[in-house]
């Protein structure tokens, strides 16, 4: 595997660079939330974030006028582990140098996929990123040995939230983990064992090689 830029062409099947964002005090709350060093912490909704004068131009410029949230995703991390995917485009914003693993939804067999077709791509701070509805992606990873990442992620309102109750009617349900986050599986994972649909087939990718 090899790690690409969201500059590069190829990041034009999965996502897009947002442009015209004013993220500078977006940026400097985001550095000053927590980081753990032993893993990944995830906040659907961050107050500092969303006082920033970012919130509105990406309610009214990017979501069209829907209700958004802003959180974050800090840690240290180099697996793939799980993938998901939302109904709708995701944002994200680092504050520091993150790798994104993606694939295409389009790829999935029968709610599997071979992990074989998952692409790494380097998000360098400062740059705002869409992921599109239809991308598969899970938390960051470093792009720096024991860096870690910051990373604000915009999404609807209430995605990410408590799992609605409810009623199977065909095999994507088995896949819904929260509230508009369907979610993918490596057997290696820890969700797996807390119940997570398995459907990550081949070796759980690992970045720590291939960073420095």
């Amino acid at each position: 595997m090899k790690i690409e830029s969201v500059f590069d062409i190829s990041f034009q099947e999965y996502g897009k660079i947002v442009e015209g964002l004013p993220l500078e005090e977006l940026l400097d709350a985001l550095a000053n939330t927590v980081k753990p060093t032993d893993g990944v912490v995830y906040v659907p909704e961050e107050r500092t974030l969303e006082q920033t004068p970012a919130k509105q131009v990406l309610e009214e410029h990017v979501y069209g006028g829907m209700p958004i949230q802003i959180g974050f995703c800090n840690g240290t991390n180099t697996k793939l582990n799980c993938m998901e995917y939302h109904r709708d485009s995701e944002i994200n914003i680092p504050c520091e140098d993150m790798v994104l693993l993606l694939a295409k939804e389009s790829e999935l067999r029968q709610h599997h996929l071979d992990t074989a077709s998952v692409r790494a791509f380097l998000v360098p701070a400062g740059t705002a990123v869409e992921v599109y509805a239809t991308t598969l992606h899970y938390a960051p990873c470093d792009a720096k040995k024991g860096n870690g990442f910051r990373v604000a992620v915009v999404l609807p309102k209430g995605t990410n939230t408590e799992k609605p109750d409810i009623t199977m009617r065909n095999s994507e349900d088995r896949l819904l983990w929260a509230r508009n986050k369907w979610l993918i599986a490596h057997a290696d994972a820890s969700e797996a064992q807390e119940g997570a649909f398995v459907g990550l087939d081949g070796v759980n990718i690992d970045i720590a090689t291939i960073i420095e």
